[in-house]
């Protein structure tokens, strides 16, 4: 069930952060304060790209040094879960970093959506 709803505030997350349900005032009012949407290319960008590369091929120096994962890798892709991306990028895994302190929920969970957009 827990799950079920994560991925339910996925869903909602990433309309939400591509404009589908925002509003005219360019954001979405909560108890009387506009909140800024979650765009996952600059969560991405400020967070992952040092390592994995704007396009995810983690053909950076950083990246080549981590061994970091190539996120365009169609197997990868295919094999890993919506769930384990999830737990890696929360929890860490290997040379990666956790960013659960850095990153709320919300973010992961619009990175995760990012990062199946990289399959080759």
């Amino acid at each position: 069930m827990k799950r079920a709803m994560q991925l339910a505030a996925l869903a909602a997350a990433s309309a939400f952060a591509f404009g589908v349900a925002a509003s005219a005032s360019g954001g979405a009012r909560a108890g009387g304060q506009t909140t800024t949407p979650i765009n996952p290319a600059v969560t991405y960008r400020k967070n992952c790209a040092t390592c994995h590369g704007n396009d995810g091929r983690s053909k950076t120096v950083k990246g080549k040094l981590k061994h970091a994962r190539d996120l365009t890798d169609p197997r990868w892709q295919t094999d890993a879960t919506d769930e384990r991306i999830f737990n890696s990028i929360e929890n860490g895994r290997g040379k990666m970093p956790a960013f659960k302190r850095k990153l709320t929920n919300e973010q992961i969970e619009s990175l995760v959506t990012y990062v199946r957009g990289l399959k080759k």
